[in-house]
């Protein structure tokens, strides 16, 4: 059996690579409706012909949970090619919008609507107030509904790039299909978290290729931040909730 090298490691599960495999082992308190959900989600994207790693199955694990494994695909994220070149920086960056348009053109019409996504996150939220709640979901209510393919966390860990120039899109558990301005504004917001030197150069540069205005992305990030707020980190709780506190909701 080969050797298991732990990749990453967060309260609900362990991410390691196995030989030409990567496992996702869920704890056994995360709920199996979890896991398939989110192979079924894998599967979609994959039968739509979206680069992917290839799906291998989802199997019991030792623990008492659930595992998801799929191929392992080599290469390097933009995220460590960033981090080795930073004077590449626009490079890549230009790179992970072109895959973010690229993605946004393919129509998986067995994903959970955008919108719908986002309302049922708002509506558990507790640690706003109802009026505040009010006013985000008639700010989603308003919104067209569209059926792009959203990834939902299109950053640069998220995306190898493999030495014949090809890319694989990664982590697919927050896919949807809906409105490319929302999944924008998702992207911006991780960027304005964990890189804040980018998010504006982001956001300017996908609104340009995109042909899209920068006021629609907007409309959208008290929303994203408030889906983002139900995750409970208490490190991004400040900008979360300056991002919700908007001077007008229209």
């Amino acid at each position: 059996m080969s050797e298991r090298i732990i990749l990453e490691q967060a309260a609900n599960k362990t991410v390691y690579r196995e030989g030409s495999r990567i496992v996702k082992e869920f704890t056994a308190s995360h709920p199996m409706s979890g896991v398939l959900n989110e192979a079924y989600i894998h599967a979609c994207v994959e039968d739509a012909g979206v680069p992917v790693p290839r799906l291998l199955g989802v199997t019991p694990s030792e623990n008492g949970g659930w595992s998801i494994a799929m191929e392992y695909v080599s290469g390097k994220t933009l995220k460590e090619l960033m981090d080795e070149n930073p004077d590449k920086a626009d490079e890549y960056l230009e790179k992970l919008v072109d895959i973010q348009l690229a993605t946004g053109k393919y129509r998986v019409p067995n994903l959970r609507n955008t919108r719908q996504k986002m309302i049922d996150a708002i509506q558990t939220l507790t640690e706003i107030d109802a009026s505040t709640r009010y006013e985000l979901l008639q700010r989603v209510h308003g919104m067209a509904q569209h059926s792009k393919l959203c990834h939902g966390d299109l950053v640069p860990s998220n995306i190898v790039l493999r030495e014949d120039g090809s890319y694989c899109i990664l982590d697919w558990a927050h896919a949807s299909a809906g409105n490319a301005g929302a999944d924008a504004a998702i992207t911006y917001l991780r960027f304005s978290l964990d890189r804040p030197e980018l998010a504006e150069k982001y956001l300017r540069l996908f609104c340009r290729k995109a042909d899209m205005a920068i006021q629609y992305v907007q409309t959208w990030m008290p929303v994203v931040a408030a889906q983002q707020l139900t995750k409970h980190r208490e490190a991004e709780r400040e900008l979360l909730e300056k991002w919700i506190s908007v001077a007008e909701y229209q």
